[in-house]
C-alpha cells in the first residue's frame, strides 16, 4: 500500500443530455474532480463513497494524509466547473486514524463517521465534525471501541427517525473468535451531549451465526435491520442477517441467507444491502471463481 507516489482519481460520471432517461444508449463522459497525491497533506487513498450537502459539495474520507492518519475533507465547484479541496479534520491517532468508511449528515448539517484504528484503546472511534462560523469545523470522538463493544469500524454509520446511531464493527466482542466475532451497536445522543453506546448483537462462530460484519446496515419501513457478514452461516461463505427490535429493548437475529462456496452462489459479502420496491435484498459478494456478483433474496 505504501508506495513511493501514488494518484488516486476521483471521478464522477455526468450526464451530457437533458432530461436524463435510463438507456443503454445513453451517452456518459467521465471527468475527473480531483487528482490525491500520496504523501501529501490533502490526503490519499479515499477508500469510501461521498456524500453531497444541500449546496451540492461532496465530502468524504481518505485514509492517509494530513498528520499521517488520514482526512476528512469537501470538495466544492468552481464557476470554471473545476473543484477546490478543503481538508476539513486530520486524524492524529488518539482521535483515530485510516478512515476507510463514508460520511453521514444529521438534520443540524453535523458529519458523522468512523475510524477503524486508533483511539485510546487503538480499536478505533466514532466521530462527529461541526461546523464553525469561520468556516472551519470542530471534531468530537463521541465513542472509542475497546475491543469488548468493538473493534475495527470500517463502515458507515446510518441514523434512525429519533437521531440513534448504527453501525457494524467486523471485530471485538465476546465470543470464541480470536479477536472476537463482530457486532451490532447502537449510539444514542445524552442530554448532556455525550453518547451512549449499547451492543444489539454479538456474531458468533458456532456454525449458523455469521461473523466478520464488514458493510453498513439498512433499514426497512418496520425498523428492522439488516447487513452481511463475510464469514460465519453452515458453509463458512457468509450470511445475510436481520435484526429486529423486542419490546425489552433487545434485539433478536434472524438468518435471511447463508452463502455457499459455490459457482452458484457466492461467498463472502462485504457490500452494504439495498431494498428494492418490491422488498427485496441485494448485495454483492465474491463468487468461488474470485469475481464480484450479485446477490438477492427476500425479507
Amino acid at each position: 500500500m505504501f508506495r513511493s507516489k501514488i494518484l488516486v482519481t476521483l471521478a464522477v460520471s455526468m450526464v451530457l443530455t437533458a432530461g436524463f432517461v435510463p438507456s443503454a444508449r445513453a451517452a456518459r463522459k467521465f471527468k475527473t474532480l480531483h487528482k490525491f497525491e500520496f504523501a501529501t497533506a490533502a490526503g490519499s487513498e479515499p477508500a469510501a463513497g461521498l456524500i453531497f450537502d444541500s449546496a451540492g459539495n461532496l465530502y468524504g474520507t481518505t485514509q492517509f494524509g494530513g498528520r499521517g492518519f488520514g482526512n476528512v475533507f469537501e470538495l466544492t465547484p468552481n464557476k470554471d466547473g473545476s473543484w477546490k479541496e478543503k481538508v476539513l479534520h486530520s486524524f492524529n491517532g488518539k482521535d483515530g486514524f485510516w478512515p476507510a468508511a463514508g460520511l453521514v449528515f444529521d438534520s443540524a448539517g453535523n458529519l458523522y463517521g468512523t475510524t477503524p484504528q486508533g483511539g485510546p484503546h487503538n480499536c478505533g472511534t466514532i466521530f462527529e465534525l461541526t461546523s464553525n462560523q469561520d468556516g472551519s469545523w470542530k471534531e468530537k470522538v463521541l465513542h472509542s471501541f475497546d475491543e469488548k463493544d468493538g473493534n475495527n469500524a470500517a463502515s458507515a454509520l446510518i441514523f434512525d427517525s429519533l437521531g440513534n446511531l448504527y453501525g457494524t464493527a467486523s471485530t471485538g466482542g465476546v465470543s470464541d473468535c480470536e479477536n472476537g466475532c463482530g457486532l451490532v451497536f447502537e449510539l444514542t445522543p445524552n442530554e448532556d451531549g455525550s453518547w451512549k453506546e449499547s451492543v444489539l448483537h454479538f456474531f458468533d462462530r458456532n456454525g449458523k451465526d455469521g461473523y466478520l460484519p464488514e458493510s453498513s446496515l439498512v433499514f426497512d419501513s418496520s425498523g428492522n435491520l439488516y447487513g452481511t457478514t463475510a464469514g460465519g452461516g453452515p458453509n463458512n461463505a457468509g450470511i445475510v442477517f436481520q435484526l429486529s427490535p423486542s419490546g425489552n429493548g433487545s434485539w433478536k437475529e434472524k438468518v435471511l441467507h447463508s452463502f455457499n462456496l459455490n459457482y452458484k452462489d457466492g461467498y463472502g459479502p462485504d457490500a452494504g444491502l439495498v431494498f428494492d420496491s418490491a422488498g427485496a435484498i441485494s448485495t454483492v459478494r465474491r463468487s468461488a471463481a474470485g469475481l464480484m456478483t450479485s446477490a438477492q433474496c427476500s425479507s
